[in-house]
């Protein structure tokens, strides 16, 4: 099993009052809220917590792409991830993953191509590219993109990156939203042809299938945890399957919030205040954003998939007035805490119900201090990464994680039956 150290990187002093006061955390959040001195802060405490990740050997670090908003202070996440490359260069365990650049934003889109090639050569060739559809507040709210062009428009921008990364010779590009006279990108990319592709949705069912018809990583990213993902895996691998797809597992990922402390108990002592944050005020996000008219498309609807957002936000506003607590946290699986012996059983539990190879790991949550965040790390990487790590000893991982410089082996797109 694979395992990424992903951080967020919240806004860690949001007023006491802010769910009862403001509207929203995205889209409409105060500018007035954000005090630069802090911020200064918080980027070099996370930077910190990933580069100590590098050296606690995790499989990857991670990082992602929000805008206007109060609990991912990461408009642009390829200035992160140029930043751990460095780190990620010495190490001979770690890579760097960007989940992602939103494709459809980027005009033109062979700028994600450009810098995702110069991420993939700073670390040497230990880069993966994520490319989101991208929420509605997002894409459709803060940059204006229509809502009925969404996929459209991501699909080319996919189509033209992936012939940018793949073709030597320089080209013409014609396309419906994109016109370029002359594409030739550099640098090249240092894996070839590309770097491993994952795509983060929240579940629609033509993600599935673009996931799966292409080869890429499937990442379920969401709040909701490890027993809400089933309704999202389940219907995943029935896709696979009806594709003629492998069940590597390695095609397949999810997103969790997990608090290592030393005991049960103690986990709750120390995070309890931290997590409680993250859902009532990180997730206290205005119903009027979740989705714009016509981002979902129809077979996602009915498919009665959920927004990765709108359960998670529901919780926030259980914690404050129905006295939703830690326990209802850890018992829906929200999160995932306690002893490392705690933690690691219902990891491994959890990835087998949902077959998955890959665990995306929020190990910083909410309001979190640094002196936590390391310690989540350090207790995860002594007391849990150790029993994980030969969970899928009969599949190939190579498929879907860098290769480093040069040209693959020519049975890195093979899973092992």
């Amino acid at each position: 099993m694979k395992t990424v150290a992903f951080n967020l990187m919240p806004y860690k002093d949001l007023p006491a009052d802010f769910e009862k006061k403001y509207d929203s955390v995205w889209v409409s959040i105060p500018r007035t809220l954000y005090d630069p001195r802090k911020g200064h802060q918080y980027y070099h405490e996370y930077l910190d917590a990933l580069e100590t990740a590098v050296d606690l050997g995790y499989d990857a670090v991670g990082v992602n792409e929000h805008h206007s908003n109060g609990y991912g202070l990461m408009p642009s996440p390829n200035l992160m991830a140029s930043i751990l490359s460095r780190k990620v260069r010495h190490s001979d365990t770690t890579s760097v993953v960007v989940l992602g650049n939103s494709l459809a934003l980027y005009n033109p889109p062979i700028r994600v191509a450009e810098e995702m090639a110069m991420l993939d050569v700073l670390s040497g060739g230990k880069f993966i590219a994520g490319f989101p559809v991208g929420t509605s507040m997002d894409t459709n709210y803060v940059y204006g993109i229509n809502p009925s062009e969404m996929r459209e428009r991501y699909y080319e921008a996919h189509d033209l990156v992936m012939k940018a990364w793949t073709t030597d010779e320089v080209f013409t590009w014609n396309g419906k939203y994109n016109q370029l006279r002359y594409v030739n990108t550099w640098p090249r990319t240092a894996q070839r042809p590309h770097p491993p592709v994952w795509i983060p949705g929240g579940g629609s069912v033509e993600t599935y299938d673009f996931s799966l018809l292409n080869d890429y990583s499937f990442s379920y990213l969401s709040f909701f945890g490890h027993k809400y993902a089933k309704k999202v895996m389940g219907p995943f691998w029935d896709r696979a399957d009806a594709l003629g797809k492998d069940r590597n597992p390695y095609r397949a990922g999810y997103a969790q919030f997990i608090c290592v402390s030393e005991t049960d108990a103690q986990a709750q002592i120390d995070y309890e205040e931290h997590v409680k944050y993250f859902f009532a005020k990180c997730m206290h996000i205005d119903p009027r954003f979740f989705e714009a008219p016509g981002y979902r498309t129809v077979a996602s609807l009915r498919a009665g998939l959920r927004s990765q957002l709108d359960g998670t936000a529901k919780v926030g506003k259980a914690i404050l007035d129905e006295g939703f607590g830690w326990k209802e946290l850890v018992e829906s699986g929200y999160i995932i805490a306690g002893s490392p012996e705690t933690v690691r059983e219902q990891i491994v539990e959890a990835a087998r119900e949902l077959h998955v190879g890959n665990l995306i790991w929020l190990f910083h949550c909410g309001s979190m201090p640094q002196h936590l965040t390391l310690k989540n790390l350090h207790l995860f990487a002594e007391g849990v990464l150790p029993h994980i790590r030969n969970l899928w000893p009969e599949w190939d991982h190579r498929p879907f994680w860098p290769s480093g410089f040069g040209d693959p082996t020519p049975d890195t797109r093979r899973s092992a039956a």
